[in-house]
């Protein structure tokens, strides 16, 4: 448990140092959306290399098949994200735009876990997450100051 942690929290690094790398992108490009768009053929490319690599297959006619229509809405969240974050980074700094962005994910993923939605297992939303979800958004505010 204590690795999958671990790797989460690197996950959580690696986001910060991309909101900074993609707001620098754009003062290169000038336009959040140009800029989201670049971030992810250069990341399709590193993806592409590395499927090639690892010949892992890429059934997507199956895919296409089974999955339902909003599990394909995944890279669009991922746009919607570094697009939103290449404008605000500068602004709110990586601390503030990092915190702000871990409450809202804390909010969703709460909702998310009560209701078992999008494939998640119910986790009900005891006092204590709730509590844990409120100490979050404490601190963005408390960072922001």
């Amino acid at each position: 448990m204590v690795g999958l942690l671990l790797a989460a929290a690197f996950v959580g690094v690696l986001l910060a140092i991309q909101a900074g790398v993609n707001a620098q992108l754009r003062t290169a490009i000038g336009d959040p959306i140009a800029t989201a768009l670049a971030s992810f053929v250069v990341g399709s490319i590193g993806l592409l290399i590395l499927t090639l690599a690892l010949r892992a297959p890429v059934p997507l006619g199956a895919a296409w098949d089974r999955a339902r229509w909003w599990q394909w809405t995944g890279g669009l969240l991922g746009a919607t994200y570094i697009a939103v974050a290449v404008v605000l980074a500068p602004r709110l700094g990586a601390g503030t735009l990092i915190a702000a962005v871990v409450a809202g994910q804390m909010v969703a993923s709460v909702i998310l876990d009560h209701f078992g939605l999008v494939g998640f297992a119910v986790h009900p939303a005891t006092g204590t997450r709730l509590l844990g979800t409120g100490l979050v958004i404490l601190g963005v505010f408390l960072i922001k100051k």
